[in-house]
């Protein structure tokens, strides 16, 4: 079974980040909670076992099984987690998703690590799944950005495939994306971008433009992929005529739920949205424990 459903494409080498990414999230959040020992849970019998159900308090987009898992996995091998809902499923207040059988001291102390991480990526799913949604049909894709909250981007960045949007570059080894500080220290929009095609790094090439003359510039100098920044809607129009299919075009800069569809209809391919990953709210799940 495929732990990353959203994530489509990927090489051996991604898929094994990505893996990799569960194992260092969660140990990393079990540390910090857990540390020497849970001294609560040492109040119970070593052995005794324990079921837990967890339920949705409210409508959700749900994301964040593989770190779940990993969490209880990593105290209780033999766990048992049964799902009765599909990654990326809109899910309801009330809704049973998953009933779980192990160690009672295993369960109460991953507890709060793995819901911390369904909460928390169920979140991001979800606020994409509203902007993704809102730009139905009009062919333009939702992106997301580097601003994700530190040590999660990639799991933020499964959540937003999840919920339907698309990725942005990982982090700065994997995409150029040449904004205003990058321009004037290279001299100009020309200069910079011949210096990242002589790279030839072999990964895609952004750059940032701020009003439609440098947007000329930019396609002049060979750009094919461009960030219109805080363009109002009669700029963007403008844009879109003036590249004229020469490059992709992608909006950024103040978009919300309320603007996002008159931003796709406007013509650009792509929009980014910093708040996917940096104003998302965790969804509200419980989990009760009883004993077998």
């Amino acid at each position: 079974m495929n732990s990353f459903p959203f994530i489509s494409g990927l090489s051996p080498e991604e898929t094994l980040k990505l893996q990799e990414a569960v194992l260092l999230n969660t140990a990393a959040a079990l540390a910090e909670d857990i540390g020497p020992g849970d001294l609560t849970a040492s109040l119970l019998p070593a052995g005794l076992k324990a079921r837990a159900r967890v339920i949705s308090r409210e409508a959700a987009v749900l994301c964040g099984k593989a770190w779940f898992e990993a969490c209880f996995h990593a105290l209780d091998t033999e766990a048992v987690i049964r799902w009765q809902v599909q990654e990326g499923e809109a899910i309801q207040p009330d809704q049973l998703l998953c009933d779980i059988e192990g160690n009672a001291r295993a369960l109460l102390s991953a507890e709060r690590p793995a819901l911390n991480f369904l909460q928390t990526l169920s979140g991001t799913a979800t606020i994409t799944r509203h902007y993704a949604d809102a730009i139905q049909g009009t062919g333009t894709v939702v992106m997301d950005t580097r601003k994700t909250l530190p040590g999660l981007r990639l799991a933020q960045k499964y959540a937003v495939r999840a919920g339907g949007g698309a990725n942005q570059r990982t982090g700065l080894f994997d995409g150029i994306l040449i904004k205003e500080n990058h321009i004037l220290a290279a001299g100009g929009i020309a200069q910079v971008l011949q210096a990242a095609f002589a790279l030839d790094a072999g990964v895609p090439i952004q750059i940032e433009v701020e009003n439609l003359d440098e947007l000329n510039q930019a396609l002049a100098a060979g750009a094919r992929l461009v960030l219109l920044d805080n363009f109002g809607l009669d700029e963007l129009r403008q844009a879109v005529a003036l590249a004229n299919g020469r490059a992709v075009l992608e909006a950024s800069g103040n978009i919300t739920l309320d603007n996002i569809r008159a931003v796709a209809e406007t013509g650009v391919q792509r929009i980014s949205v910093g708040s996917l990953t940096k104003h998302m709210r965790a969804v509200d799940l419980s989990m009760r424990v009883v004993t077998l």
